[in-house]
C-alpha cells in the first residue's frame, strides 16, 4: 500500500473514493457534505459505523474522538467497508488532536492493519484492493501541519503496521508449513534483509547449553527444536533490551493431550515468538538507537513413545529441577531455558517475554487483553501505558506469596503447574520468575498474550485470526523509553 502526502485541499485531489471521518457525531463539519443523505441512511456516526454513498464517491465512518485509538479503528473500518469493492485509490483529509501528528500515524496504521487479509491458502485471491492512499494536509480544524513531521509519522506507521502484518502471517501459517526449522529460516531471511545478526542453536548446541527442559518438550516431534537469537546492535546505544518469545509451532498438549476442539488454532501458540520476530524487523527498519536482542524457543509439542511424561523431573539450564504434572504446561518449560540462556548472553536494562501462555489469562481478562506480570510495578505500568497508546489492551496482574506456594514441589525445586485450580495466569508467571536471575528481577515483565493473539472473529483493527499482539505495544514502549533517555 502506497501513501502520499499532499499540500493541496482535499477537494482538489483525484481518487476513486473519499473517506470522511465523522468525529463525535459532528455532522455539521465542513468535511461532511451529505448530511441529508446520511440522515436518510440512518447513519448515527457511532464508532466504526460506516455509510458508503456510491454515487457521491464518499465513505463516511464514525469515530468517537480524535484520539489515536479511535482514528486507528475507524481507518480499519473504512478498509473493511471497501473490501471487495472496485476501488483502488483513496483520498482522505488530515485529522489531528489539537495538532498532535501522532493521529496521522494511527490513521495510517489503521488503513494498513484493516486492509490485511491472510489468503495464502485461498485458491482464488482477492484482486480488488486499495493500493494507493493520498492524504491531504487539509486538517480537520484548519491547523497547519508540518509536512516533514507528517512524513515521519507516515513512515513509522508503515514500518510498524507492516511488521504487525508480517507477524500475523507467521502466526496464521499452518503447522505443516511452519515448524521450528521454518521459523528459523524466516528469522534468518528477515535478518539478512534488514541487517540484523542472527544465530540459530540446534540440538547439539542446545544439549551443550543444558537446555534439557526445552529439549524434553520437543523430543517426541519429528521436527527438532531450536533457539533463535536476533540482534540489533547500533554503534551508539542508549540502553539494552532483551525480548524472549514462546514459539510452540504446534501444541497438541503432549501426553496430557488436549481435547480435539482445543487443538484447533494451536498454530497460534507461536504468537510470542512471531511477535519477537516482527518487533525485531521494525527495530531494524527504524534503526532505533537501542540495542535489542530477540530470543526465540521454537519447539513442537507432540506425542510418541519418547514423549516426556507427567511425573518426569526435568533440569532447567539454571540447574533448577522441575516436576512435570502436566505436559500441556509446556510453554513455561521452553521459556525457562530460553530466559536463562538470554540472561547468560546479555545483561539487559529491560527483559520482556511474550507468550500465549495460559487460558487462565483469557478467563481473567478476556479475549482482547494481555496480562502483564513481574516484580516491578513501575515496569508493569510502563507496559500497560504503552499498550494503551499503541491501541492494544493490557492490564497488570499482581504476584503474591500465597500463589507462589502453590507451585512448590515435594520432590523437585518447582512444579510446572499449581496445586490449585484458580490464578493460573499468575502461577505461570511465578513459575517463570524462578528462572529470572537477581540482576534482572526488577527489570523483567512477563506478557501473556493468550487472549488477543488469535481471535476467531474481527475486532477493532484486527482480522479473523492472528492480531500481531505485542508488536505495536513494544515499539511504542521503545519510543517512550528513547524519549525519556533523550530528555535526561
Amino acid at each position: 500500500m502506497n501513501f502520499e502526502l499532499n499540500r493541496v485541499n482535499i477537494a482538489d485531489i483525484e481518487a476513486d473514493i473519499e473517506v470522511i471521518f465523522v468525529i463525535n457525531n459532528r455532522r455539521k463539519h465542513r468535511f461532511v457534505q451529505d448530511r441529508k443523505l446520511l440522515k436518510q441512511a440512518g447513519f448515527s456516526g457511532a464508532q466504526d459505523e460506516s455509510c458508503l454513498l456510491v454515487e457521491k464517491k464518499r465513505l463516511y465512518v464514525g469515530a468517537d474522538s480524535l484520539k489515536g485509538t479511535a482514528l486507528r479503528r475507524s481507518a480499519a473500518s473504512a478498509m473493511k467497508a471497501l473490501r471487495g469493492k472496485r476501488y483502488q485509490s483513496i483520498k482522505v483529509a488530515t485529522y489531528t488532536d489539537k495538532g498532535n501528528s501522532y493521529s496521522i500515524r494511527a490513521m495510517v496504521e489503521g488503513f494498513i492493519l484493516g486492509g490485511y487479509r491472510f489468503e495464502t491458502y485461498k485458491s482464488k485471491k482477492n484482486s480488488k484492493k486499495i493500493t494507493y492512499i493520498s492524504i491531504s494536509l487539509d486538517e480537520y480544524h484548519k491547523i497547519d501541519v508540518d509536512i516533514e513531521q507528517a512524513s515521519l509519522e507516515v513512515h513509522q506507521a508503515q514500518v510498524i503496521a507492516e511488521a504487525t502484518n508480517f507477524t500475523r502471517d507467521i502466526v496464521n501459517t499452518a503447522p505443516e508449513d511452519c515448524y521450528p526449522a521454518v521459523m528459523a529460516s524466516i528469522a534468518e531471511s528477515m535478518a539478512k534483509s534488514t541487517g540484523l545478526g542472527c544465530t540459530v542453536l540446534k540440538t547439539k548446541a542446545l544439549k551443550k547449553e543444558k537446555m534439557d527442559a526445552l529439549l524434553a518438550v520437543g523430543r517426541a516431534s519429528v521436527h527438532s527444536p531450536c533457539v533463535i537469537h536476533l540482534a540489533h546492535r547500533p554503534k551508539h546505544t542508549k540502553f539494552k533490551v532483551t525480548l524472549v518469545g514462546k514459539g510452540l509451532t504446534y501444541d497438541s498438549g503432549g501426553l496430557s493431550l488436549k481435547p480435539a476442539e482445543y487443538m484447533v488454532t494451536m498454530k497460534s501458540d507461536k504468537s510470542g515468538a512471531s511477535a519477537v520476530i516482527g518487533i525485531m524487523k521494525a527495530v531494524a527498519e527504524l534503526d532505533l538507537p537501542i540495542e535489542v536482542h530477540g530470543f526465540i524457543g521454537a519447539v513442537e509439542n507432540m506425542i510418541g513413545g519418547n514423549a516426556y511424561k507427567p511425573d518426569d523431573i526435568l533440569k532447567a539450564k539454571n540447574g533448577k529441577t522441575i516436576e512435570v504434572r502436566n505436559t500441556d504446561a509446556e510453554g513455561r518449560l521452553v521459556l525457562a531455558d530460553v530466559l536463562c540462556y538470554a540472561q547468560q548472553e546479555i545483561t539487559a536494562d529491560y527483559i520482556f517475554d511474550f507468550a500465549t501462555l495460559t487460558g487462565a489469562s483469557v478467563v481473567a481478562v478476556g479475549h482482547y487483553t494481555s496480562s502483564v506480570m513481574g516484580h516491578n510495578k513501575k515496569v508493569q505500568k510502563m507496559v500497560v501505558n504503552a499498550a494503551d497508546k499503541a491501541g492494544e489492551l493490557a492490564t497488570a496482574l499482581d504476584f503474591n506469596s500465597y500463589l507462589k506456594k502453590t507451585i512448590k514441589s515435594e520432590i523437585a525445586d518447582v512444579c510446572n503447574i499449581a496445586n490449585v485450580r484458580y490464578g493460573g495466569a499468575i502461577t505461570a508467571g511465578l513459575f517463570l520468575s524462578e528462572f529470572i536471575d537477581k540482576r534482572h528481577k526488577k527489570r523483567w515483565a512477563h506478557i501473556d498474550i493468550a487472549g488477543p493473539a488469535f481471535v476467531e472473529h474481527e475486532w477493532g483493527e484486527n482480522p479473523y485470526g492472528a492480531s500481531g499482539a505485542g508488536v505495536r505495544l513494544m515499539l511504542k514502549l521503545f519510543e517512550e523509553l528513547i524519549s525519556k533517555h533523550n530528555d535526561r
